[in-house]
């Protein structure tokens, strides 16, 4: 399959940095301005997240900018790998203005890959978040990179039948707006592509169970075991006019439409999703719908390109080795 080149988020003034532990099977995605913080708010989709900082992109909140967002595997633990993003903010003088110095807001958000492609032990570090916001790049490397090392999906038909998940991006433009999307892909249901077929997800014997189905009608109901804790996907969403953060709020709930329309099911008690809405300080304005139409379908793109993009491993097949086993 003829790949479309890799999305370049730099009209957006947005770059994109991994960090990947390809042993242990975990790794980061920091996403943050190339030369100035921008105004965000947050969508909670998902009934099993793990998160940091969400508090700051409320529109009640004191703070009315963030500096990076960071995706990372690890569960919990992963979210101490935030302090290597401050740390690289801090050293730059970057972050909220406090007199002496300044504090870098960091939200984050985490995906379970505690296991079973890698190590239980094995956890994103702050080193690994600070080497990833200095390398950071306007072109965002897609496929089984950064948060999406250990990511897989379709894990409603349990681990052995899932597929593999990845990273992805895609923009979408309009003559007076820009909007990229940015998804991290490790989900309990099925991916489908735009004409609704499934592309990624359970399957058996080569054959995909369609995880939405089995579940209405219950013709198998999995043992789910520990398989409940291990999905997510996240999703930033950046677009280039400059929304009020609740526009962005707005933006944020607007998109998470692309999980339901590309993952069967999405936002269940077993996923922990979680879609982020940046936006810059100035620029051209355009009207927030518009802005939500295009970000949904620039998400859309991203979570398949994260499927598509991504390599197998671990007996797990991926469709970027060409196809299901």
């Amino acid at each position: 399959m003829t790949r479309v080149p890799a999305p370049d988020f730099g009209a957006l003034g947005v770059v994109v940095g991994h960090a990947t532990d390809d042993d242990g099977a975990t790794g980061l995605t920091v996403v943050r301005g190339a030369s100035a913080p921008f105004r965000a708010s947050v969508a909670i989709i998902g009934r099993a997240t793990g998160t940091r900082e969400l508090d700051a992109l409320s529109p009640r909140h004191l703070v009315d900018r963030i500096d990076a967002v960071l995706l990372t595997g690890g569960s919990a633990y992963g979210l101490d790998a935030a302090a290597g993003v401050m740390r690289w903010m801090e050293e730059r003088r970057r972050g909220f203005s406090v007199g002496d110095g300044v504090v870098p807001i960091v939200p984050a958000a985490v995906v379970f890959d505690l296991a079973p492609l890698g190590r239980f032990t094995a956890r994103p570090t702050a080193a690994m978040a600070y080497d990833a916001a200095d390398r950071a790049t306007p072109v965002v490397e897609e496929g089984s990179i950064g948060a999406g090392t250990g990511t897989t999906v379709g894990k409603a038909g349990g681990v052995t039948h899932a597929m593999k998940g990845g990273v992805g991006a895609a923009l979408a433009f309009a003559d007076n707006a820009t909007v990229g999307a940015l998804a991290v892909v490790n989900a309990f249901g099925d991916v489908r592509d735009a004409q609704g077929r499934i592309i990624a997800g359970a399957r058996r014997e080569g054959k995909f169970l369609d995880s939405a189905r089995m579940l209405r009608e219950q013709t198998a109901v999995p043992r789910f075991g520990r398989v409940a804790m291990q999905n997510t996907t996240l999703a930033v969403v950046i677009t280039s006019a400059p929304l009020s953060r609740v526009e962005l709020q707005q933006l944020a709930h607007a998109a998470s439409a692309a999980l339901l329309r590309r993952i069967t099911p999405a936002g269940t008690t077993f996923d922990g999703d979680v879609v982020f809405a940046l936006a810059p300080l100035e620029g051209r304005a355009a009207p927030p719908v518009q802005i939500e139409m295009l970000a949904i379908g620039a998400l859309e793109d991203a979570i398949e390109r994260g499927v598509r993009a991504a390599r197998g491993r671990g007996g797990i097949p991926g469709l970027a080795d060409g196809g299901i086993a």
